[in-house]
């Protein structure tokens, strides 16, 4: 058996969202950030600063956006479902509040949000529930951003690297993340929100075994039996070192980006 083929149907959309809270401290210490450029796109879109507004940030994980978000001067509360990733989130970020919810029913009483965010988090809830309840929670004027990490496809490496992680995990990762942003359609199929769309591109440089434990956080790896992920993730590790012989890693990314303001 190879690594090149998925071995088994395609876990379902609920075993990978709760996958996470297994690999927290992974998610956490592997996983890419967001540039500057990224928050100061929501402030232009939402026509007002992030300084002193008040963030749900939604699905928030191991904290990595909602950091950010109060390092801008935002007053941030987390929302995050998983044991796991709240648990790591206490761990690294002890000075933040966080709850238990989701978005699809939102544990914050109306109208008390300037802003609702969403890193990498949107797709993984049921827009017909968490498109009125971000409406619910936001202000007059308020408005919602939902963002996603997304690989530069256009970067012949990390295209074959993609095409390589979907014949192993029977998942298109980068696929399902582009088409939940790329259309409106999608990330609000009520059609009450107008959503307007920029990309941001940046990079980082990372040493290799930081890189595959970034692609070994992802849902798609993280439902696989341990052997295969093994064996997929000693596999890369080959094929990047041809490409990057000094074993630094340069990741490419386009974050996609929605706003959405409330009336």
């Amino acid at each position: 058996m190879t690594t090149t083929q998925p071995s088994s149907p395609t876990p379902s959309h609920s075993a990978r969202a709760h996958s996470f809270n297994s690999a927290a401290a992974q998610y956490a210490a592997n996983r890419p950030s967001y540039p500057p450029a990224l928050f100061d796109t929501v402030e232009e879109l939402a026509g007002r600063s992030l300084s002193g507004a008040r963030v749900v940030d939604v699905g928030a994980g191991t904290g990595i956006a909602t950091a950010l978000l109060h390092d801008r001067g935002a007053d941030v509360l987390a929302v995050e479902p998983g044991a796991g990733m709240a648990a790591e989130f206490h761990r690294g970020l002890p000075h933040l509040p966080i709850v238990r919810g989701n978005g699809n029913a939102l544990p914050v009483a109306d109208a008390q949000a300037d802003f609702v965010t969403y890193a990498q988090a949107w797709h993984w809830t049921d827009t017909a529930r968490s498109v009125p309840e971000a409406l619910r929670v936001l202000r007059p004027g308020g408005a919602l951003a939902l963002w996603w990490n997304t690989e530069a496809l256009d970067i012949d490496w990390i295209a074959e690297a993609a095409d390589r992680t979907a014949r192993c995990t029977g998942v298109d990762g980068a696929a399902e993340k582009r088409e939940a942003g790329e259309s409106t359609d999608l990330a609000d199929p009520s059609g009450r929100l107008d959503f307007v769309r920029r990309d941001v591109r940046w990079s980082r440089r990372v040493p290799v075994d930081t890189h595959l434990a970034n692609v070994g956080s992802h849902s798609a790896f993280l439902v696989l039996p341990e052997q295969r992920r093994t064996a997929f993730l000693r596999e890369e590790r080959a094929h990047l070192l041809k490409v990057f012989p000094d074993g630094i890693v340069e990741e490419t990314y386009d974050v996609l980006l929605l706003v959405a303001t409330k009336p």
